[in-house]
């Protein structure tokens, strides 16, 4: 198995799960912006240009909530609560949360990035109710938590309104303690 990377990047939320499951891997060190991420060789791989991509033998992904939903399916089941499961739409409503509601800070522009914080605020908002009373997003540690866990930690490093937000701070430092996640981060 092997992902294409960039530390600070979503590519993270993929080593972290790796981590978690406990399955080898290798990787391939890109840093943001480097020519190479688009150049024609991974342009095959990756026409976007963009970390994560996974590859596992003959299967190419390039999405980062694909790769999680899939290693999850394909190899951590303990990991990924099924339709008979309780939480079940609870862990796909928040494994998908993160795209689409806190994701990505748009920085080069000022005034687009103000806009962002607010609608982000906002969402974290809905987020830190959820976590009333609970140790990870969907009860349990599942899937979801590397992938909006993470986009959380990144709204925070990234200045995002966290007074208001013990619950969600709590969650992100319990995150942050894990050790997977120390794995992660050092790759």
């Amino acid at each position: 198995m092997k992902v294409y990377f960039a530390p600070q990047s979503r590519a993270v939320r993929t080593v972290w799960l790796l981590e978690e499951i406990g399955l080898p891997y290798e990787l391939e060190r890109f840093k943001l912006g480097q020519k190479e991420m688009r150049g024609p060789e991974y342009a095959r791989l990756n026409p976007n240009g963009r970390v994560p991509t996974l590859v596992d033998g003959d299967t190419t992904i390039t999405e980062s909530t694909a790769i999680a939903q899939y290693l999850g399916a394909k190899y951590a089941p303990e990991l990924t609560p099924g339709p008979d499961a309780p939480n079940f739409a609870m862990y796909l409503q928040w494994l998908h949360y993160a795209e689409g509601m806190i994701m990505p800070l748009e920085r080069r522009n000022p005034e687009m990035a103000a806009r962002a914080l607010k609608v982000i605020n906002r969402a974290l908002g809905g987020a830190e109710a959820h976590m009333e009373g609970r140790e990870f997003i969907a009860d349990n540690f599942t899937v979801a938590d590397t992938i909006t866990g993470h986009a959380v930690m990144m709204c925070r490093r990234l200045g995002a309104d966290f007074d208001k937000c013990p619950n969600l701070n709590a969650y992100a430092d319990r995150l942050e303690a894990r050790p997977a996640f120390h794995a992660a981060q050092s790759a």
